[in-house]
């Protein structure tokens, strides 16, 4: 086995250069030299011990220097390896639907709203309700107490017992009268038998008027139930347990309602719509309606109507707008501002807002097939929050860059990366 050590160049290194040179000082004089030639080679000793040292710390700083430079050389070199064509973002022109925004303010209103008054007056006898409680239809919510109604339902059937009791005596008095006459002629007077016959048809008579009479106090007690009308929210309670109740045909002044009940599970919404739109609300559009108050959240409703015609003293079309609120989390009277899309563009060329350089000349970014940047000048139309129409300067399945095209100069090589325009606000 070779166990020769190879040599190493001198040159290839610089301290092995430095060891080298400090190798070919003059060294030591001889013993023999006089005194006066040991002093001089003393001093020249010091001289050369000096300028060794300086040389050693030059040829060390050299060498910190080499080997910064060359690793800043490495470092430059492989970045360049590694840069390629920037990547950056872009979207595929098409056809979309573009309208113009009119933001109009609105209140919410409940879809139905009532004050509940009783039939007849009456002391409260139970409040089975209170404000914010959900109810159903046909819901119990109050009881009143009328003793008096109670006491004229009694007559009432008692009378009507006794026309029944009337009724029937005279009924078999006719009968009996009948049949003599029948069977013996010229027994019983014919006065006898229709007196008796008409008895009979007027006590039947007096049955019915009971009967309606009876049916009538029956009917008030039922006002002393007060239900709900519909499925909703009770809203306001105006009475205790105790309170005198003056029935709602009285005036306005001595009668007052018990509870209010809202259907606020569908609100409604009153928009004032300018003249120049009204063309373009029609019914069964849905519309955009912004709640600031529940952070900006936005709700969609359905035009349902309009008036109809214009109101003279403010120009404006009053259009109903109807939201679902299924689980309430809108109250009626919250503040709304509702969209409306008017100025219909249908199948217009749409390219983002953000892809624009909007200035004295609009321009965008094209990519072609081969990745290279275009800047193109373009002719705008609508605006809509966030689309411009393209009149000119692009064609569908145009590719166009978003996000920062200012970083980007014609000619540049680019790898598109597609964004689908549909996620784009």
């Amino acid at each position: 086995m070779n166990t020769d050590t190879p040599t190493q160049n001198p040159d290839s290194d610089p301290a092995i250069a430095a060891a080298a040179d400090l190798h070919d000082l003059p060294q030591s004089p001889p013993k023999d030299c006089p005194p006066e030639s040991h002093s001089n080679a003393a001093g020249n000793r010091r001289g050369y011990g000096g300028r060794a040292v300086a040389a050693l710390l030059l040829v060390m700083v050299l060498m910190l220097v080499w080997r910064r430079v060359s690793g800043h050389a490495v470092t430059v070199s492989s970045s360049t390896v590694v840069s390629g064509p920037q990547p950056v973002a872009v979207v595929q022109i098409k056809r979309e639907d573009l309208f113009q925004e009119v933001i109009r303010p609105a209140d919410f209103r409940p879809y139905l709203e009532v004050e509940l008054h009783a039939k007849v007056s009456g002391y409260v006898q139970e409040m089975n309700v209170d404000f914010g409680d959900r109810v159903k239809a046909g819901q119990l919510l109050a009881t009143l107490e009328v003793p008096e109604l109670t006491n004229e339902l009694d007559r009432a059937i008692a009378a009507r017992k006794k026309a029944e009791a009337d009724h029937g005596d005279a009924h078999r008095l006719f009968t009996r009268l009948t049949k003599v006459n029948q069977e013996r002629p010229n027994l019983v007077t014919q006065q006898d038998v229709d007196s008796a016959e008409a008895k009979d048809l007027s006590t039947d008579a007096s049955i019915l008027g009971a009967t309606a009479e009876v049916e009538r106090y029956q009917t008030l007690m039922v006002y002393t139930r007060i239900t709900a009308p519909f499925d909703g929210v009770v809203t306001a309670r105006y009475a205790d347990p105790g309170a005198l109740i003056q029935a709602g045909t009285s005036s306005d002044t001595q009668s007052r309602p018990l509870v209010r009940v809202s259907d606020n599970y569908r609100l409604r919404l009153d928009v004032p719509v300018d003249v120049p739109y009204a063309k373009d609300i029609h019914l069964g559009d849905q519309v955009e309606v912004r709640v600031e108050s529940l952070g900006g959240k936005t709700f969609f409703g359905k035009i349902r109507r309009t008036m109809g015609r214009v109101a003279e003293d403010t120009r404006t079309l009053t259009t109903e707008v109807e939201v679902e609120n299924a689980n309430l989390e809108l109250v009626p009277g919250m503040y709304a501002r509702v969209v409306l899309k008017v100025d219909p563009h249908l199948g217009a060329l749409a390219v983002p807002i953000e892809a624009v350089s909007v200035g004295s000349r609009p321009t965008v970014f094209v990519v072609d097939a081969d990745g290279g940047v275009e800047e193109r000048p373009v002719t705008l139309g609508v605006e809509t929050p966030t689309r411009f129409e393209v009149l000119s300067g692009l064609k569908e399945k145009d590719l166009v860059v978003i996000g920062h095209p200012g970083r980007l100069h014609p000619g540049q090589k680019v790898q598109a990366k597609l964004i689908d325009s549909s996620a784009q606000p």
